[in-house]
């Protein structure tokens, strides 16, 4: 792969806009190292100017029929996936994703689309008995305002447009914050909503270095315009905005980290546990917020358990995404890399047993298994966000849970097991914002109640739960005779 020296502009108000201050960044393809994408480094003027282009175009936004608002987001996901040639190009040189996982991109992003578009017509209200005579009591859902989206590399297409979506449907205008690691991705994603006819300033995509990050996220949460904002992201980050949310007073939705667990009991159908637990914990190269970070498998089956999927695990190889369809790509950095070996030395040199399908080369990592890990190791606790997953032998079902709930992380979960009702009271007991039964840890469609507890964040994407999360609900009376008070 050559360098492609791809030049990029910001989208604000329809028009392709340049940083004002004349700055821009680089972009690296992982692999190779070459520049892929250079991007306006926006100043802290140019945040405010796409807030302020995206307040100007919320008074129209916002009283545009639900008809006409699901006729503008159907034709964005036509318009999304029209680019798709586009984004299979650069997806994989900006993050080191296969061109694989781009087409699935597309194809949940548009879905996405088409959910919003379908929820126009479910913003709904209520009326509410008074004891008041003569009052007509109701509750409205509103609009809310400019909404604030960051978005971040690892699932670009599929988590930027979510940021965007739902916020569209229930009448608010968007700036999609994009992620330093792929802003040619994030503005291809505005530049499909311009394609369908948005208005001007509807849809906004900005673009800072990464070292101006923390000013410039600060700039656009702390802008009064701004009165919602969704993030998806670290945990780590995830507290900075929470922070900077609550010295606002704005609601903010948060989609943080995970340490996902998957729970083989000793009844389970091993064939199924296998396959599903090789989908969640290597789709991606691992780089997924639901990724299978810990098999949690009872002791009656492990060596079983572990013995088959070692096996599949070694025939998912890396290469490079421009090398051909390899089953996993690389991953987004060097560091992250840096972070996976460290983390596989870690558990390795306190008696955890290796399984690899091959040796890596810099960002090129196959899949790794590591057996009989203990809370000694880093990996038991930490996120490793790479294609290396963890077995953690237990004697029965409720240490199974004891262990799946160990950690600070809640976003998403799984348990395996024969028996339907053995597994919906496991699933209870499981400290996840989702679980799921005889499937894998990742598992994501536009109409489910996304989010996850703890440290994973609060709120919820997606269906009529996102609905909540980008509107205001109103108390509106009516009085339909005199009123009678007391003084």
């Amino acid at each position: 792969m050559t360098d492609t020296n791809t030049t990029i502009s910001m989208l604000i108000d329809g028009e392709d806009a340049v940083a004002s201050n004349g700055r821009s960044f680089e972009r690296c393809d992982p692999v190779t190292g070459n520049v892929t994408t250079r991007a306006p480094a926006a100043s802290l003027d140019d945040a405010d100017r796409a807030v302020a282009a995206a307040q100007r175009a919320f008074p129209e936004w916002s009283r545009t029929t639900p008809n006409a608002r699901r006729a503008m987001l159907l034709k964005a996901a036509d318009a999304l996936e029209s680019r798709l040639p586009d984004f299979v190009a650069i997806l994989p040189a900006e993050t080191g994703g296969t061109r694989g996982w781009a087409g699935f991109n597309i194809h949940l992003a548009a879905s996405m689309l088409r959910e919003a578009a379908s929820l126009t017509t479910q913003i709904t209200g209520e009326t509410i008995p008074s004891d008041r005579p003569g009052c007509m009591a109701i509750s409205v859902r509103q609009p809310a305002g400019v909404c604030l989206g960051i978005a971040p590399w690892n699932a670009p297409v599929i988590l930027g447009v979510r940021a965007i979506a739902t916020p569209l449907a229930c009448g608010n205008t968007v700036v999609l914050k994009a992620s330093e690691m792929c802003p040619a991705v994030h503005l291809l994603i505005g530049q499909a909503f311009r394609d369908a006819g948005f208005s001007p300033g509807v849809v906004n995509v900005v673009t800072n270095a990464p070292e101006d990050a923390p000013a410039f996220v600060e700039r656009l949460i702390r802008n009064k315009a701004v009165k919602r904002v969704n993030f998806t992201g670290s945990t780590k980050v995830g507290r900075v905005i929470a922070r900077l949310c609550g010295e606002e007073l704005k609601p903010a939705l948060l989609e943080l980290g995970g340490k996902a667990p998957l729970v083989v009991l000793d009844d389970a159908d091993l064939d199924e546990a296998v396959a599903a637990a090789a989908f969640g914990a290597f789709m991606n190269s691992g780089q997924i917020c639901m990724s299978t970070e810990r098999l949690v498998v009872v002791d009656a089956i492990a060596d079983r358990f572990v013995e088959a999927f070692a096996t599949k695990a070694r025939t998912l190889v890396a290469a490079s995404p421009a090398d051909g369809d390899a089953p996993l790509g690389a991953v987004v950095s060097p560091q992250s890399a840096a972070h996976v070996a460290a983390l596989v030395e870690d558990a390795v040199a306190k008696g955890a047993t290796a399984h690899r399908s091959g040796e890596g080369d810099g960002t090129v990592i196959p899949a790794i298994v590591l057996d009989k890990v203990t809370p000694a190791m880093r990996i038991y606790g930490e996120e490793s966000f790479g294609p290396v997953t963890c077995v953690v032998r237990v004697r029965d079902e409720d240490e199974a849970i004891a262990v799946a709930n160990d950690t600070e992380y809640g976003l998403t979960s799984a348990v395996f097991t024969g028996d339907a009702a053995r597994g919906l009271r496991v699933a209870e007991r499981i400290e996840a914002g989702m679980c799921h039964i005889n499937g894998p840890t990742v598992h994501d469609e536009a109409q489910m109640p996304f989010g996850g507890v703890k440290a994973s964040g609060y709120g919820r994407f997606g269906g009529r739960a996102g609905i909540a999360e980008f509107t205001d609900l109103r108390w509106i009376t009516v009085d339909t005779q005199p009123g009678h008070y007391p003084i």
